[in-house]
């Protein structure tokens, strides 16, 4: 007995910091995509242009986001997240500086798009670390506090960063931002392993074949598709919200000042942080009624935006930190779906299903960034230069064909995939 604990001491000590390490690299890759929400207004200034040009900035780190997720995914199952988080920590950094020096449209888009791309390939690694590192008894709590735990980096893209960017300037608030994001990425190539057993072993690229077989054994898994859904439901109304369109509107639509706009997103991560444990608890303790907990989320999300979308005039402060604190909880309702994807599908595909899952939130989140930018522009009266509150309320309306759609899927493919764990033996 005094020497298996000897052993496994050693173990758990070494998988506690490997895991402390991705998960640094996982709040600068937050960090690193948040940096635009609060800056928004700023960065319409500084290029001149519209909403729905705005728009474009996100659109384009989300779309490369979402379009990486499964090639991404498959790169991970053969070449380990060690590989792919150096690869993403250097892009992200790579960006971030494009982004403090441009002056232009064109390379602003490409600086987004090079932290998209970054920041692709470094959630789903840490994921791989969880399920490698850690039994799978305890994978529910601790995807739950990687992910809620990330959203440290959303509170350094918050309040900080506005008044380093104040204060300082556009180009040495975003110099130093490039400068955290190289600090972590040394420390992931010091201390992050793959495997308690070693690195994976480099090899010949999978063949497309290859690619095919586990992307379409991971896509007839049920609650693959599942976990893509429930992803897509309860995503993008909280991403949405701190990734662009909930500063302007907290400033421009309900007249709030910057610091105050900043402090309520501020407040909206600190709470991610506290009702994740929460989330996982209950996923844990209740597996079979996860789809629950989901359409509990959503419903409320979209009734607190109900009633904040028909206040007349400007919503009260209680109200919109209501408002702030119902969103916090859509991002450990959207790991429920990786949840899905661990449980239905094997290791050596964890890859493959988590990238397929990922997906779903992040292309819900580029529709409804451009959605809410075009209608902005369409809703906003002649001859003013910033929308004002009525068009914000056309805008977020867009959320609700997003629910209903998604509300559809998560119900169909609950019953699929209970049907399929009916029919499997015992």
């Amino acid at each position: 007995m005094r020497v298996l604990t000897a052993r496994v001491a050693p173990l758990r000590s070494a998988g506690g910091l490997v895991w402390g390490v991705a998960v640094a690299a996982y709040v600068a890759a937050v960090f690193h995509r948040s940096s635009l929400g609060v800056t928004g207004v700023d960065a319409a200034h500084r290029f001149e242009v519209s909403a729905s040009a705005l728009a474009t900035f996100s659109v384009a780190q989300l779309a490369v986001y979402a379009a990486m997720q499964v090639p991404v995914g498959v790169l991970l199952d053969r070449f380990g997240s060690r590989r792919l988080l150096i690869a993403g920590g250097a892009l992200m950094v790579a960006g971030q500086l494009c982004f403090a020096l441009a002056t232009d449209v064109p390379l602003a888009i490409a600086a987004r798009v090079l932290i998209g791309l970054g920041d692709a390939m470094t959630f789903i690694s840490v994921l791989r670390i969880v399920a490698l590192w850690f039994p799978g008894r305890r994978y529910p709590m601790m995807t739950q506090l990687t992910g809620t735990l990330g959203q440290l980096g959303a509170i350094l893209g918050a309040v900080p960063l506005v008044f380093l960017l104040h204060s300082a300037g556009w180009t040495p608030a975003f110099l130093t931002a490039g400068a955290v994001g190289a600090t972590v990425l040394l420390m992931v190539v010091v201390a992050v392993r793959d495997t308690p057993g070693g690195p994976v072993p480099a090899g010949a690229g999978p063949t497309l074949t290859d690619v095919r077989r586990e992307l379409a054994a991971a896509w007839a898994q049920p609650g693959t598709r599942l976990g893509l859904w429930t992803h897509f439901v309860t995503q993008f109304s909280g991403a949405v919200f701190a990734l662009l369109w909930g500063y302007p509107f907290l400033v421009q639509g309900q007249g709030l000042s910057p610091t105050t706009a900043a402090s309520l997103l501020t407040l909206m991560t600190a709470a991610m942080l506290l009702t994740g444990p929460v989330v996982a608890h209950l996923c844990a303790r209740h597996p079979f009624h996860r789809s629950v907990l989901v359409f509990a989320i959503t419903g409320a999300t979209a009734a607190v935006w109900a009633v904040v979308l028909a206040w007349p005039g400007r919503a009260p402060g209680w109200l919109l930190v209501t408002l702030v604190l119902v969103l916090a909880v859509n991002g450990p309702a959207s790991l429920i779906g990786f949840d899905y994807a661990r449980s239905f599908n094997p290791v050596n595909r964890i890859g493959s299903a988590t990238g397929v899952v990922n997906v779903g939130g992040f292309v819900a989140s580029i529709v409804l960034v451009l959605a809410v930018g075009v209608v902005l522009d369409l809703a906003t009266p002649a001859g003013r230069a910033t929308p004002d509150l009525a068009a914000f309320r056309w805008a977020f309306a867009v959320q609700y064909v997003l629910w209903a759609l998604g509300a559809v899927q998560v119900l169909r493919y609950r019953n699929a995939a209970r049907r399929e764990l009916a029919a499997a033996p015992s």
